[in-house]
């Protein structure tokens, strides 16, 4: 589809968040690696842009959420840069030309450049995965569409830390007119000559 210039956004997908007793796991996101690999791996073949947006954290807390702060002061810290757990997972690990965005708060927009270098590159629809549903993935879908984007969720490339949750969130994003499919859905769009 020639008019449509995509880009792929895969969030939070680090090992502190995705790893299985890791201190801030998302239950389900281990779970979708290997469909954001595929997803990963198709928009690899096909040059179109990747962006790894991450999560990090002061070790002292001072740039933590107020709504996560005394949890994250008294239990396990996370994504501290410069440790293993602030990096993206093995499987989906940045290569060279993709592009890594830290934010500070839930939405990948709020207060990083992803919406300049967007538009730099003339991206028109953002195909959004990664973790989790009920607050980087939401506000980044909700703040796209609010920047004038067309986004896509891949649902199975997309967790929460249960199904219900997950199952509530892709109601409220299809409600204001967001396309949410499977992986093999969307590649399948792609697929067509």
């Amino acid at each position: 589809m020639p008019d449509r210039k995509y880009a792929l956004i895969i969030v939070d997908m680090q090992n502190d968040i995705v790893l299985p007793g890791a201190p801030a796991c998302v239950a389900g996101a281990f779970s979708t690696v290997p469909r954001i690999r595929r997803l990963l791996d198709h928009f690899r073949a096909d040059g179109f842009p990747v962006f790894h947006v991450v999560r990090e954290y002061r070790a002292d807390g001072s740039d933590v959420e107020i709504t996560r702060l005394e949890s994250f002061l008294s239990n396990r810290r996370y994504v501290i840069p410069g440790t293993k757990g602030c990096e993206i997972v093995e499987e989906l690990k940045p290569l060279p030309g993709e592009h890594r965005i830290v934010k500070q708060r839930f939405s990948a927009f709020m207060n990083t450049e992803l919406d300049f270098m967007l538009r730099r590159l003339g991206t028109t629809h953002l195909v959004v995965c990664g973790t989790q549903y009920p607050n980087c993935i939401r506000t980044t879908i909700f703040d796209a569409v609010a920047y004038g984007y067309h986004v896509i969720n891949i649902t199975d490339a997309t967790s929460a830390q249960s199904s219900g949750i997950a199952a509530a969130n892709i109601l409220d994003i299809r409600n204001i007119g967001v396309k949410c499919v499977t992986t093999d859905e969307f590649l399948a769009t792609l697929d067509r000559p």
